[in-house]
């Protein structure tokens, strides 16, 4: 009973007691107002050696975990029925298809200490993009870091190279930025407000507990049937926004959820104590060409661009003018 107690008790810090839900478009801002104020879940910032350490500590628990397991499942298999969508050439879907694996990658003898171990890439064996909105402080914040260290994960198994991955939150601060120049993926320099184009790529955009008008406008800037045909999207239950924001509102400020909630599928990501204030109202969402070409005709010839004019409650930063990246060798 003693033992049992005191595991317990060194857990703590990574569960999370059972509470009523609250909206997921609403928690970013509460989830940066807690890191910038110094409340729980939140830490001062450090020096980049120490945020890797962090990351990479964030990486072991979480790759672990039940939740990981069930999650990337979730994820090969939505996976493996979109690249089969696109129809990849004979023999490099069925490379493709056995990296998506649940082992974890070998551990480089010489890595740095603190420093996150880089994924076993594969030539030529994963045609997608990966695109990430919104993970957060993770410098300073417990659940932004858990964010990004799925983000990580997410790459090394799916085998895409950190060079195919753009980042980007109008809040990274410039030792946010120089971590992330560090890790190798690519910082992106503009608040794109979510409006980026796969130009003909299939992208995994990775867009944790992002506001509504974020992926509304990512919607927007694919809508037609062979954009959308190569969008997958990790982030907030679509689903679980029609139950949320009134149907006059859903239409009103956000259209292209609104219109393509029946051109999709849905997987919900498990829901564990451990990661519940992470992942909570998380789903990965895909758009199988069958579903968009049933949609009635006329959705696909409104392409007005959302402006949010009259929204009273927006989630997301507007366009703004961004520092200069940096070097983890100028902190």
């Amino acid at each position: 009973m003693a033992a049992a107690a005191a595991a317990a008790t060194r857990e703590t810090w990574r569960a999370a007691s059972p509470r009523r839900r609250r909206p997921a478009a609403r928690r970013p801002k509460r989830r940066e107002a807690a890191a910038a104020a110094g409340t729980p879940g939140a830490e001062p910032e450090v020096d980049g050696g120490v945020v890797l350490r962090r990351i990479q500590e964030a990486r072991e628990d979480l790759v672990i975990s039940d939740f990981w397991s069930s999650a990337l499942e979730t994820i090969t298999g939505c996976l493996q029925k979109h690249l089969e969508q696109l129809r990849a050439p004979e023999g490099s879907l069925s490379e493709a298809l056995g990296h998506l694996h649940l082992d974890a990658p070998p551990v480089e003898a010489d890595a740095a200490p603190g420093s996150v171990p880089e994924e076993t890439l594969v030539p030529g064996t994963c045609c997608f993009k990966c695109v990430c909105y919104g993970v957060g402080k993770f410098a300073s914040c417990v659940i932004a870091r858990s964010q990004l260290a799925f983000l990580l994960l997410l790459l090394e198994r799916c085998q895409i190279p950190r060079s195919h991955c753009c980042v980007y939150d109008p809040l990274f601060s410039r030792l946010e930025i120089a971590v992330l120049n560090a890790l190798g993926v690519v910082v992106l320099g503009d608040n794109e407000e979510g409006k980026r184009s796969v130009c003909g790529e299939p992208t995994v955009f990775y867009m944790p507990h992002c506001g509504t008008a974020l992926y509304n406008n990512l919607l927007w800037r694919n809508w037609s049937v062979d954009a959308l045909s190569k969008v997958v999207i990790i982030g907030n239950s679509f689903g679980g926004l029609e139950e949320r924001l009134l149907t006059r509102i859903l239409h009103k400020h956000y259209p292209y959820v609104a219109k393509i909630l029946t051109g999709l599928e849905e997987l919900a990501f498990p829901q564990t104590p451990r990661y519940m204030d992470v992942f909570n109202d998380t789903s990965l969402h895909w758009f199988p060409v069958q579903k968009l070409t049933q949609l009635p005709t006329d959705t696909w010839a409104f392409r007005e661009e959302p402006d949010y004019q009259d929204c009273e409650d927006l989630e997301i930063i507007r366009k703004k003018t961004e520092p200069p990246c940096a070097d983890l060798s100028s902190l």
